[in-house]
């Protein structure tokens, strides 16, 4: 059993490390260089860019899920533990709430920005690249992918808590 943990571990870290990766890779390179780029196919780069990452993006979700509980009911987390309110009110329990609730959050954003803003913005892009319709699609996606970032790095400084303990 301590076999398929580490596996588990590794596989929730990898596809944790993949989605990061690909978020980064849109934030810091692709979207800088669209922008410096003159005659850049914005539009059409974006759009196919965020397409093939939503499938990974969304898989490496499922992954988290998947493994992520696995991971915890390996560390001895049971139903009865999460639905004790004593279990709630350790710093383990408050580290584990923060982590799922901005997961939580992660998910929600992600489907707003991958499935209604996203393919939105990269349409009017396409379409209408100086448009006021377009910058205004693009800035809400943006804003969208920023709370990303800032909510996976929680997720990474509560997943390192919830395994080597909390600093406070």
């Amino acid at each position: 059993m301590q076999t398929l943990y580490l596996v588990s571990v590794w596989i929730h870290i990898l596809a944790a490390s993949i989605w990061l990766g690909g978020m980064a890779f849109l934030v810091l390179v692709l979207v800088p260089w669209l922008r410096r780029t003159p005659g850049a196919p914005a539009g059409t780069l974006l759009s196919e860019t965020g397409r093939r990452f939503r499938s990974v993006g969304w898989v490496c979700f499922a992954l988290l899920l998947v493994t992520g509980s696995f991971n915890l009911s390996m560390r001895g987390v049971t139903l009865a533990s999460l639905s004790s309110a004593v279990f709630w009110a350790t710093p383990f329990g408050r580290i584990l709430l923060t982590k799922l609730v901005a997961f939580s959050l992660v998910l929600g954003v992600s489907a707003i920005h991958d499935f209604v803003l996203g393919p939105r913005a990269t349409a009017l892009i396409a379409r209408h690249p100086r448009s006021r319709e377009a910058a205004a699609s693009r800035r809400h996606a943006a804003l969208l992918g920023r709370v990303n970032a800032i909510l996976a790095l929680v997720l990474v400084a509560a997943g390192v808590m919830l395994v080597r303990g909390s600093p406070w």
